[in-house]
């Protein structure tokens, strides 16, 4: 069943899913801005969070300013019985920062799981995958390079 939202609660979501207020007290900030108080405003967003509305909630940094010049997305050849065990351990190093399993139709395509990969150079990416298949019994892949990136934002759910 599809949740019917009040206009505040919208009023919310339209804040929260852009950026949060730059401020020490940004669910105050919020509840100012709609016709909440604050302990509402983080209410609604732990139900939401525990409901699977909200997956996580978290700062979105931009790598490239911070140094990490380099990424690659890393296509792994995976057998369905391995895909969590392979995925949550890939998932675990701290060079990765998504991983997705994604069953391929094509013949031609054998790789399944996919990791995204962020180093400060290329041959610390390539350290990365290497450590993957240390960690992992993932052999075959294939690297994806970035060779432009067209768009890195947010859904907007609320206008």
């Amino acid at each position: 069943m599809r949740r019917q939202f009040s206009n505040a609660e919208q009023a919310v979501l339209r804040i929260v899913q852009d950026n949060l207020p730059d401020s020490l007290t940004p669910y105050a900030d919020i509840a100012r801005q709609t016709e909440m108080t604050e302990d509402e405003v983080i209410q609604l967003l732990v139900e939401l969070k525990e409901n699977g509305a909200i997956r996580r909630f978290g700062a979105s940094i931009r790598h490239q300013r911070t140094g990490w010049a380099h990424n690659a997305m890393v296509g792994w050849k995976v057998r369905p019985d391995q895909v969590e065990e392979c995925g949550t351990r890939a998932a675990r190093h701290e060079h990765v920062s998504h991983v997705y399993y994604r069953p391929s139709p094509a013949a031609d395509w054998p790789y399944e799981l996919y990791t995204m990969i962020h180093g400060h150079s290329e041959s610390e990416c390539r350290r990365v995958v290497d450590d993957i298949m240390k960690a992992t019994s993932l052999r075959e892949y294939a690297v994806l390079r970035t060779l432009r990136e067209l768009k890195k934002i947010s859904m907007t759910y609320f206008a």
